[in-house]
């Protein structure tokens, strides 16, 4: 079945842009251009998933997203500024499922959906959720269940993006092995976006910086300078 898309940003250069080629992508595409007119028409006729920009004027995405988790488990992403981890922040603690910086690639987004839906279609009926791929993961106070997109440290919850997941994920799945940064790379994003050092290092940042705030104690993210990174579960 074709997934249909809302896109959401009071910007219609990203709101046609993006439409035209997600649509060329194989996906239905519905656009709005602020976040009442969203709001009134995803909670009438959801859609599959949906991509807001956090600033709009009239109601911003973060509101937007408010509102709609009072009704709905729709999946979000969230466009947000470069950069702005408080975006970020926000995004994520209001429910977004992940969230991708501004200037982005349409291939990126994309590629994000996909991911993201793929892991609803496991949560389904009938999915794949008994697979072993998507069995659940525990390697010493960490648990990662990818059939619902959980995971905790020592029972306490951390909200993490697709990407962080699949990162962390990739690390966990052989505790002591070394994975070098191309490696995170190809587990995280498919094969025709590029990113680069940078982009892993700044998601493993971020990932010890979740954990840390539930166990300022977190070490199990080891950096292997000019090789890459490995889990301990020590």
């Amino acid at each position: 079945m074709t997934a249909t898309v809302a896109l959401v940003d009071d910007d219609r250069n990203i709101l046609t842009s993006l439409s035209v080629y997600l649509q060329a992508e194989g996906f239905l595409t519905r656009v709005y251009s602020d976040g009442e007119t969203a709001l009134k028409a995803l909670t009438a006729d959801p859609p599959d998933l949906a991509v807001f920009d956090i600033k709009m004027p009239r109601l911003d995405g973060l509101e937007l997203l408010r509102r709609l988790r009072e009704k709905s488990r729709l999946p979000v992403i969230f466009l947000t500024s470069k950069d702005d981890e408080l975006d970020e922040a926000q995004g994520l603690a209001a429910g977004a499922d992940d969230y991708i910086a501004k200037p982005f690639s349409p291939r990126l987004v994309a590629a994000r959906i996909r991911a993201i839906l793929r892991r609803v279609e496991l949560t389904q009926p009938g999915g794949e959720a008994h697979a072993d791929a998507a069995a659940p993961l525990a390697r010493g106070r960490l648990t990662m269940d990818p059939a619902r997109h959980r995971t905790t440290w020592g029972g306490e919850p951390v909200t993490l993006t697709v990407t962080e997941f699949l990162i962390l994920e990739t690390l966990a799945q052989r505790p002591g092995i070394v994975r070098t940064r191309n490696q995170l790379m190809d587990a995280a994003y498919s094969d025709d976006i590029y990113v680069d050092d940078r982009t892993i290092d700044s998601h493993i940042k971020r990932l010890r910086r979740k954990f840390r705030a539930v166990d300022p104690r977190f070490d199990a993210i080891e950096t292997l300078y000019g090789a890459g990174y490995r889990f301990s579960d020590e």
